[in-house]
């Protein structure tokens, strides 16, 4: 069933700007868990973000006509970056549409690639309005999640895993907001390895998935918590869900408390400041190490 996501995967043309980031070998917290841990430094990304890798997929495969009427994007995050870095070094007009509300070192980092258009409270609100443009304008808007190409741009983080790591993988964490980097991930890993298991690592008040598969559709929440901030998305992933629902082994919730847990555990063993939604992993593998005992784990 996800066959084809693995052909054009393995075939992403990202590499002229998407670096193919290391996996460290954690000791001490291998030691500790009594595990052995890796971890997958795209905080290492040109933006600091797996986010570039779904964002460059997206516009490389739009066609010339798309690229000259230019891409648009909704983001105060990462996203944002992504779609804005993309587009620059592809020469193509961007737009980005932020909240009012976005940290002003935010709107300048987007700002120095993209122009930027401030508008609504919320995340929603902005999204909105950025549809509503792509539609006058006759952009592309560029769903940070939702969307084939994104997908699997984000899904080359787990062929990387796979070309990386000596010997079976049994376990990878994955934080989940919108899905697109858990479900590119797994649909890469389960076709080639279905023995490792996926696990989706969401937080407590932004349970999105968890919530999903009890229901047995995608769901809104009434309200979600803003601290994993990169994780808290609850709209519009049909796609992601659907590969989600089949390919997830088992979902893990994590507190605000776990998170900054594991953003310490992750600056002693690397030395690098982890943003939350980055720790969320980490947090979910030490959720879960008590019931479980493999050999590689990511």
């Amino acid at each position: 069933m996800f066959k084809d996501y693995v052909k054009k995967i393995e075939s992403a043309n990202l590499y002229d700007l998407v670096q193919k980031t290391p996996i460290n070998f954690a000791s001490s917290l291998s030691e500790k868990l009594e595990n052995s841990i890796y971890i997958k430094r795209e905080d290492l990304q040109p933006v600091f973000s797996f986010k570039i890798r779904g964002a460059y997929n997206k516009l490389k495969n739009l066609s010339k006509l798309e690229l000259d009427r230019g891409v648009i994007a909704a983001s105060a995050g990462n996203h944002a970056q992504g779609v804005a870095l993309a587009a620059h070094t592809l020469d193509v007009k961007a737009v980005i549409v932020m909240p009012v509300t976005t940290p002003e070192i935010k709107v300048q980092a987007v700002g120095a690639r993209a122009t930027v258009i401030l508008h609504g409270d919320t995340y929603d609100e902005a999204y909105s309005h950025a549809i509503e443009i792509s539609k006058t304008r006759k952009m592309t808007f560029i769903h940070p999640f939702d969307d084939e190409d994104v997908i699997v741009g984000q899904g080359t983080v787990g062929y990387e895993i796979f070309t990386q790591v000596q010997g079976a993988i049994d376990y990878i964490f994955i934080p989940v907001g919108g899905g697109g980097l858990c479900a590119g991930v797994a649909a890469y890993i389960k076709s080639l390895s279905p023995e490792t298991k996926i696990i989706a690592v969401e937080t407590l008040d932004a349970a999105c998935l968890n919530s999903a598969l009890i229901e047995g559709k995608p769901v809104k929440l009434k309200s979600v918590g803003l601290f994993a901030d990169g994780t808290a998305s609850c709209r519009d992933w049909r796609k992601t869900f659907s590969i989600l629902k089949e390919l997830v082994d088992d979902v893990v919730l994590v507190s605000t408390d776990e998170i900054c847990a594991a953003i310490k555990d992750i600056y002693n063993e690397v030395r690098a400041i982890c943003e939350p939604s980055g720790a969320m992993s980490l947090a979910g593998l030490k959720n879960s190490s008590l019931k479980m005992r493999f050999q590689n784990h990511l």
